[in-house]
């Protein structure tokens, strides 16, 4: 076929690679119709084949030629030669002879076969054929053939002619080809007398020996009667390999007869150990065949006896002569199909099954579930037909371990696979429940999610067969999801401010990287580069959710939703499992491509038929709620989310179609409709708290109100739909609370609108506040009803859980009434008058109210109640509510943290409008239960930080917030205003997450309220004054009383305030964000997801923060000190009002720092000489530091003190002691604070570390250490018992006062702390000492004794104990003792003998 190709000239272009078909074709139109010759002719050359001559007009071949081709080739530049790749491999020299070079590469068939060697066959014995009659083969029948020949053995394959010769072999007595009659004549015959002598101690043996027996003794590769087994002697070089194969082979004889039966054994398992189980399954399958190859020999010696039983292990009593078939349970039939050939080991199974574990056994053994996820204790003895009992290690034991269900979850059976999934899902779930937590060692779900459980499931959800898909995705969501949890959001979600949540997400661990260690800023990875480095396994062990997500999780599940269409169980899962994703990650579930759609079109359409049956085969279609709830828990997460789902899904119609009807008019089952419908509230208000969909609110207005009238309606315990009733109430009354902030919001923002001049600012809402007055009155009058059908014992417990709800909603409507431009006070005081005396005293006096009060059991002081589940994972965090329904904390059902906080909250709004009324509700802090409470709760040492802990820090600061209305004027209250004051201190660390705007109310109007503080009014600072000259009675007079000190810190408390405030500028963009949630600013609220759970806010040690910042800004780690004006404008009176603050709590609220270790007050004291090179010299810095020093001395505060645990902030106490001791060596100028702060880590109990590191590295400093025994507020003893025992640091101190760097008048404490323990060491006689330490002794002795200076030598002699108030600070005696003196001339006897010796 021609190839043609156009070259267009004028207006006609070259084709293109991208032109298609129809374009190749426009353009060949195009230029036949221009009659352009062609540059391309098509010349046809004549077929030499076919004899054909004419050139042109031949047509038999086509030939192109191209126009304007010159007939001479141009000269073109030589192209560079072609390289041989075998030519390279040819090295030639120029003097090298061609016909060597020919000889030595010619490859004639002569050279190849002057290299034949014959192989040698003299030693290969010869089989001539056998001599017979017959002039042709007997011809036999098939039956006949197998009849004389046998069945070969499993995995042998002969041919029949092949068995028949071995057959005849064996009938006329030869042996195999590859041994002689003379090999076999030669092995030594003497062992069968032998092994004969011994067959009576194989039955003693034979249970030891087990299945093993006969394999190992072929593996050592010997026989009797045939010589090897395994060995043939193919690889042995030589002319004799058979007669080297012999010699090996009668070695290996003569070392086992040599050896004992116990022996024989030994070595069988140690040989067994070490080959691999395919060489011995290997080596079983050729004794198979050998077996059946020959016939069996009658023998005794004694290996043939430990294969026999070996054979027979499994029955003690059987001798070794009884055959296989008598042995099996079952003796096989010859009609029974497929039983021609026995398979003892597959028949073993059919025997009874051996005894369970007794019960008193200890040890430990793999837990076994059944398929309903329950443990099977390893005692219970099951029957068999249950199913439990299967072909594993352990067959007598009834379930499934772990690790077999993960094999079985593998397995190409379709029904194994969907079985061991299932069963992994009922064992999450039980496992989460915390059922496992008394019965097994270690976490199940740990223990799974390390075996690789993850990827199983993610590996299952791609399998074919929807049946295991539906077990991998049930399984998925038991991993996930908690019941427990979601059920317990979903109660408290009417709470005060219960529509915030904290984000699932484990906490952040920062990652040390030692690439880059050293590099620029500009050349390390970002946090991104890191993460996409890292696999899937490292994503998944770090954080769970995360790793799913990587693994492209949602696209699978949104095809199985899209494309597989499961039930509904399946769909319920998949949702499940959505909404989990979502409280981790909600961009990755709405970034999702069509997955949202996917829920918005199939499981919340506008429109549905009604289901043919009661329970409809497939959710598809129909409203679901979890799909609802799901739509809630992306609108959490912020308002742009929130957003899209009105908005670009068409959450917004979905809302008014499932609303506009009652649920019994929504055509589904009661529950699920009720469910709908709550859910469809709960969205609502969740985006009415952001003042979005606020225009539906008018639009279902009159709906509305008939919804919260029919909460007249009285309701019987006993109705089924009751609980999912009350959650619609609380649902639609959670809305109102939310449009009714929204609204009371319309004016401010329609100000700034026009005030704002162009400068952005949020539009007002489309619901004003004369949208939302007409609901007080209703709900006014259903609180009214709640509180008179209180007493009706049927009623009370569903009127107790909507009462909460009606007063938050009252509380928000007179929050956002006193800032509007309609306010009238005098009807608002009347009004509020009118609630008090109807509604809030007779439900505070009501017996019901006093009930839940008296039942107030603080989380904080009951840790139990909200501690993490035994099965809790870092990796996969969770709320840890399990069996939080029938507990009595604070999330239970009966709680009563709901009731009284919303009491609390309308108490604190109507007092902050109404001052006359605070009095009135004096009797709700006078309970004797609240006051209890509160007692716990300042006693209180949390641990861990809990999600549902911040519901009772709201109670508590509500509390706190109406005794601070209460204490000024009511004496009554005021008498606990030290209580109320305490519990406010110790509540401050508590705090956690979004509760900044909390924290800064405390401090702004009670933490550093006078009036909490009685001790400072009524003669606290001269009573602490007595204390002080109590406790210095026995010493010396104090340097610095504290009472002066304390009445002008209680001066000063303004000061401190805004002291530590300013400190805490830093946070106010949290707290601004945090009041617009706790105020209802709606409008300015960006979401309703708190900051990650990391912990509190603020610091257990808060107190300490001006020093703490003031030496992160001024001063530096090494200790390098700052001249002074070098510090920022304003820092010595920062640091004295801190000092104040820290020198009255520790005087008047010591257990408010009670979870402030001792080490980290003296950690955080030191930024006070480290920050600057003299701040510690200001006097009023000085004199509370000394003040604060000596009650950091106190005794009790001594023994707490250990410098082993480093404070929170450090490595080590060693690293800040280095760095004070470096401070002080620059600029103390020996003063007597800072050498105090120097000795105290030198007592003897601490790390020797810090006393070396004095007298070896800074020994220079000694000489400024003039701190004297009367200014040490230490006592001694601390310093010298017990006697010291390092000898490093015993040494240093005899160099430091032989050389005079330590003396008494530069240094006198640790002078005598140097004397006395060189005293103790010299002069101890100890027994059983290390020779070392003894000879040390000795020597230090001798050196004593001799040295030059009389009184140092008298000093170190004579000391006898230190002693405060003698004139060198310890006593001496006027002789030695008796028992020293001996043990002097002792010691110096010794060495007059070893002198005399060497002379």
């Amino acid at each position: 076929m021609a190839l043609c190709s156009f070259v267009c000239k004028g207006m006609i272009r070259r084709p293109k690679p991208t032109d298609s078909e129809a374009d190749l074709l426009e353009e060949q139109e195009r230029f036949l119709a221009s009659g352009t010759p062609s540059t391309v002719n098509v010349v046809r050359r004549p077929d030499k084949r076919s004899g054909d001559t004419n050139g042109a007009q031949g047509d038999q071949r086509d030939v192109v030629t191209i126009q304007d081709l010159p007939d001479e080739l141009p000269t073109l530049t030589p192209a560079p030669p072609k390289k041989s790749r075998l030519k390279v491999d040819r090295v030639r020299f120029e003097d090298e002879d061609p016909e060597e070079r020919l000889d030595r590469h010619d490859t004639h068939i002569s050279a190849v076969l002057s290299k034949i060697i014959e192989r040698d066959t003299s030693t290969t014995p010869v089989s001539l054929p056998a001599f017979t009659g017959l002039a042709f083969p007997k011809v036999l029948h098939r039956p006949e053939m197998e009849s004389m020949v046998g069945v070969p053995a499993a995995g042998e394959k002969r041919s029949i002619f092949a068995r028949q010769i071995a057959a005849q072999r064996i009938k006329e007595g030869n042996t195999p080809l590859y041994f002689s009659t003379m090999e076999m004549d030669q092995l030594p015959s003497r062992l069968d007398s032998k092994y004969q002598s011994s067959s009576n101690s194989f039955h003693k043996v034979e249970k030891n020996l087990g299945k093993l027996a006969h394999v190992s003794l072929f593996l050592l590769g010997f026989s009797a009667m045939a010589g090897p087994k395994l060995v043939s002697g193919q690889g042995l070089g030589g002319s004799d390999s058979t007669v080297e194969m012999l010699k090996i082979h009668q070695e290996n004889q003569a070392k086992l007869q040599a050896m004992s039966d116990g022996e024989i054994l030994e070595e069988q398992k140690r040989l067994l150990g070490q080959l691999d189980p395919r060489c011995v399954d290997f080596v079983r399958s050729r004794k198979a065949q050998g077996a059946l190859a020959s016939a069996p020999q009658p023998s005794t010696s004694r290996d043939e006896r430990l294969g026999e039983h070996a054979k027979y292990h499994t029955n003690d009593a059987l001798p070794p002569c009884i055959s296989p078939e008598e042995d099996l349970p079952v003796k096989p039939q010859k009609e029974w199909v497929h039983m021609d050939k026995l398979e003892p080991e597959k028949l073993e199974w059919i025997r009874d099954l051996p005894a369970p574990r007794r019960k008193g056994t200890k040890q430990a053994m793999l837990a076994r579930f059944d398929f309903a996820g329950t443990l099977i204790p390893p005692t219970e003895d099951l029957p068999t037909h249950l199913g439990l009992h299967h072909h594993g290690e352990e067959p007598e034991l009834a379930g499934y371990s772990l690790q077999e269900l993960f094999l079985l979850s593998r397995s190409q059976v379709i029904q194994q696979r969907r079985l061991a999934l299932n069963t992994l899902a009922h064992v999450l779930t039980k496992a989460r429940a915390g059922e496992f937590a008394a019965a097994l060692r270690g976490s199940v779900v740990s223990t799974l999610l390390d075996a690789g459980l993850l990827f199983l499931l993610r590996f299952s959800l791609d399998d074919n067969v929807e049946g295991v898909v539906s077990a991998a995705v049930h399984a998925l969501r038991a991993l996930l999801v908690s019941s427990d949890d979601e059920d317990c959001l979903d109660s408290t979600l009417s709470w005060f401010r219960g529509l915030a949540s904290f984000p699932l997400l484990p906490t952040a661990q920062e990652e040390e990287d030692e690439e880059d260690e050293g590099l620029p800023e500009v050349m390390r990875e970002t946090a991104q580069e890191k993460e996409e480095k890292k696999t899937d396994h490292d994503v998944a062990r770090n954080d769970v959710v995360k790793g799913l997500l990587r693994m492209k999780l949602l696209p699978r599940l949104r095809y199985i939703l899209e494309v597989i269409r499961p039930s509904p169980r399946v769909v319920q899962d998949v949702l499940g499992v959505l909404i989990r994703i979502a409280r981790h990650s909600s961009s990755a579930v709405l970034d999702c491509p069509r997955l949202m759609e996917t829920v918005m079109s199939e499981f919340l359409p506008c429109s549905w038929t009604v289901p043919a049956s009661p329970t409809p085969q497939s959710a598809y279609g129909l409203p679901v709620a979890n799909a609802m709830k799901l739509l809630r828990v992306l609108a959490t997460t912020g308002r742009h989310a929130c957003a899209r789902l009105l908005n670009s899904l068409g959450a917004r119609e979905r809302l008014s179609r499932l609303l506009a009807p009652e649920p019994s008019e929504l055509l589904l089952e009661p529950e699920e409709a009720l469910r709908v419908s709550t859910e469809a509230y709960r969205l609502w208000a969740v985006a009415a708290s952001y003042g979005q969909a606020c225009n539906l609110y008018t639009d279902l207005y009159p709906i509305l109100v008939r919804v919260l009238q029919s909460a007249h309606r009285p309701r019987r315990p006993s109705e089924p739909l009751l609980p999912l009733e009350l959650h619609r109430l609380q649902a639609l009354l959670t809305l109102l609370t939310q449009v009714t902030h929204t609204a009371g919001c319309h004016q401010e923002l329609q100000a700034g609108l026009v005030s704002s001049q162009g400068d952005e600012c949020p539009p007002p809402p489309p619901v004003t506040w004369g949208h939302v007055t007409g609901l007080q009155p209703t709900v006014l009058g259903l609180l009214k009803g709640c509180v008179r059908t209180l007493g009706e014992p049927v009623q009370r417990e569903s009127t107790l859980r909507l009462v909460p709800a009606y007063l938050v909603y009252m509380g928000a409507f007179y929050s956002q009434l006193s800032i509007q431009s309609s306010f009238n006070p005098v009807e608002c005081l009347q009004e509020l008058e009118m609630l008090t005396s109807e509604v809030l005293l007779p439900l505070l006096s009501h017996e019901a109210v006093h009930s839940l009060i008296n039942n107030l059991n603080s989380a904080v002081c009951n840790p139990q109640s909200c501690c993490p589940a035994l099965e809790t994972i870092p990796s996969l965090p969770g709320l840890h509510c399990a069996g939080w329904t029938s507990a009595r904390g604070l999330p239970g059902p009966n709680s009563p943290f709901p009731l009284i906080t919303s009491l609390c909250y309308l108490l604190d709004t109507l007092t902050s409008i109404h001052r006359g009324l605070v009095r009135k509700f004096s009797c709700l802090l006078l309970f004797e239960a609240v006051l209890g409470y509160l007692r716990g709760c300042g006693q209180a040492k949390p641990t861990l930080s809990h999600w549902v802990l911040r519901h009772e820090h709201y109670l508590l600061y509500l509390l706190l917030r109406l005794a601070c209305r209460l204490v000024p004027t009511d004496p009554e209250v005021a008498k606990h205003a030290a209580l109320f004051h305490h519990v406010s201190l110790v509540m401050l660390p508590w705090l956690l997450p979004g509760s900044e705007y909390l924290a800064h109310e405390l401090m702004a109007t009670m933490v550093f309220n006078k009036d909490f503080i009685p001790e400072g009014q009524i003669g606290g600072p001269e009573a602490a004054e007595m204390s002080e000259l109590r406790v210095q009675e026995r010493s010396s007079p104090p340097l610095q009383t504290l009472g002066p000190l304390l009445r002008e810190a209680c001066v000063q408390l303004p000061s401190v305030r805004g002291c530590y405030l300013s400190h805490l500028a830093h946070m106010e963009p949290s707290v601004l964000s945090s009041r617009d949630f706790h105020l209802g600013r709606t409008p300015w609220l960006n979401t309703q997801l708190l900051p990650e759970l990391s912990g509190p806010f603020l610091p257990s040690d808060w107190p300490f923060l001006p020093l703490v910042s003031l030496y992160e800004r001024a001063g530096a780690p090494d200790g390098g000190g700052l001249q002074v004006e070098s510090l920022p404008a304003g820092a010595v009176h920062s640091v004295t009002h801190c000092l104040q603050w820290l020198l009255l709590l520790e005087v008047w609220r010591e257990d408010a720092l009670r979870v402030v270790l001792p080490v980290a007050k003296l950690a955080r004291l030191a930024c006070i000489f480290l920050c600057s090179s003299d701040l510690f010299m200001e006097m009023p810095v000085q004199r509370l530091t000394w003040a604060l020093f000596r009650l950091l001395t106190r005794p009790s505060q001594l023994e707490a003190l250990d410098l082993n645990s480093p404070p929170t902030g450090l490595a080590s106490f060693n690293d800040l002691y280095s760095a004070l001791v470096g401070q002080f060596e620059a600029v103390s100028f020996g003063d007597p604070l800072f050498g105090c702060v120097i000795l105290l880590p030198l007592q003897r109990r601490f790390s020797v570390t810090m006393r070396l590191t004095l007298f070896g590295e800074h020994v220079g400093l000694l000489r400024s250490l003039g701190v004297t025994l009367e200014q040490l507020a230490i006592p001694m003893e601390r310093f010298t018992s017990p006697p010291e025992d390092s000898l490093p640091l015993l040494r240093l101190y005899f160099r430091a006062l032989v050389t005079g760097t330590l003396r008494l008048c530069w240094c006198p404490v640790l002078y005598v702390v140097a004397l006395s323990h060189l005293n103790t060491f010299i002069f101890s006689q100890c027994a059983g000492v290390d020779q070392q330490v003894e000879t040390a002794r000795r020597s230090l002795l001798r050196k004593t004794h001799y040295l030059t200076d009389e009184v140092l030598r008298s000093h170190l002699l004579l000391f006898r104990l230190p002693q405060k108030d003698a004139e060198l600070g310890f006593n001496t005696y006027d002789q030695l003792p008796s028992i020293r003196q001996r043990r002097l001339e002792s010691v110096l006897g010794t060495q007059g003998t070893s002198d005399s010796k060497g002379e």
